[in-house]
């Protein structure tokens, strides 16, 4: 096999464009049970040299990371000038705006990605470290950005416990297990994931009939067809979904949003219980099934007005 676009095929950072980022920064920390980073303002035109769509901007932004056992979440709230942060929220709303990598060389990798028909949509320098970054067009093949990090020295990544043994992850754990893709050709996705990350395709996985999934959408049973593709990286599952003519969740958002991420997943033990108390909070229930195969189940919960995305919660059976 040949080597990855990018030399390797660690998705380590899901970023989140944001209206507040402070109000978001104390929802995320509590849902992972993690130490809270506090947000800072990136650097002026001087520090940062932000080009975006091949002109200089003066654009900056408030950001937070939080460091997950794997995944790294990125919180960014952009000012008013222009940017793609601010161009992703007035046009698509706050969401999960880009996944990362960290490469060896941005220069080395770029036009690689180039030439494969992804131009840079936005380049700049780190402010608190040194090292840069480059958005690369990929919406349309991939369904969200993809960005470049290159540092000077190694990220700072690493999950640190809470100093407050009482903190907690909300749903038990904060290894986000999936990031969701919602898209139109299954296949013609698959395969532009697989250039990215050199990898097989993987086989095609079909919903299963509607007496092993049960699925129930918005209060009632639909066969809730799709056809479905999962890539085994590093540190995360992406899993490709490709809605069928039946109701469901992701039908729904293909039609009202578009192709684009989806939920985000974290396997639960009594699912129920992290149901119940997701209801409470105020994010209800929007659909629920059974695997395809029998072997678990999985519950659609609406987060979307606090944590910017659907929140899936899976369990599994014991086999």
């Amino acid at each position: 096999m040949t080597e990855s676009l990018l030399g390797n095929r660690n998705i380590n950072q899901l970023a989140f464009v944001v209206k507040d980022i402070e109000s978001a920064n104390v929802a995320f920390t509590k849902l992972l049970g993690i130490k809270k980073g506090e947000p800072f303002l990136t650097g002026d035109s001087t520090v940062s040299k932000v080009i975006f769509k091949g002109e200089p901007t003066d654009s900056k932004s408030k950001l937070a990371f939080l460091n997950t056992p794997t995944v790294q979440f990125e919180l960014i709230e952009p000012d008013k000038n222009p940017g793609t942060m601010r161009e992703y929220l007035d046009t698509a709303g706050e969401g999960i705006h880009h996944i990362a990598f960290d490469v060896d060389s941005i220069q080395k990798r770029l036009p690689v990605m180039e030439k494969s028909g992804y131009p840079v949509l936005q380049a700049g320098e780190f402010t608190s470290s040194e090292g840069r970054y480059v958005y690369v067009d990929t919406l349309d093949d991939h369904k969200t950005l993809v960005e470049l990090l290159e540092s000077a020295e190694p990220r700072q990544t690493e999950w640190e416990k809470p100093e407050d043994d009482s903190v907690q992850p909300l749903l038990g754990t904060n290894k986000v297990e999936q990031l969701a893709i919602v898209v139109k050709d299954l296949d013609a996705t698959a395969d532009a994931y697989c250039r990215l990350l050199d990898m097989e395709k993987p086989s095609i996985i079909h919903s299963g009939s509607p007496e092993v999934t049960n699925v129930i959408y918005k209060g009632k049973p639909t066969e809730g067809k799709s056809r479905y593709m999962f890539f085994n990286t590093p540190l995360i599952q992406i899993e490709l979904i490709e809605p069928g003519d039946s109701p469901s969740t992701w039908k729904h958002h293909l039609e009202t949003y578009g192709e684009g991420v989806h939920h985000i997943s974290f396997v639960v033990k009594d699912m129920d219980e992290k149901m119940k108390m997701l209801e409470k909070m105020g994010y209800p229930v929007i659909q629920t099934g059974n695997f395809y195969n029998g072997k678990g189940r999985y519950a659609y919960m609406d987060t979307t007005s606090t944590y910017k995305v659907i929140i899936e919660l899976l369990e599994r059976f014991d086999t």
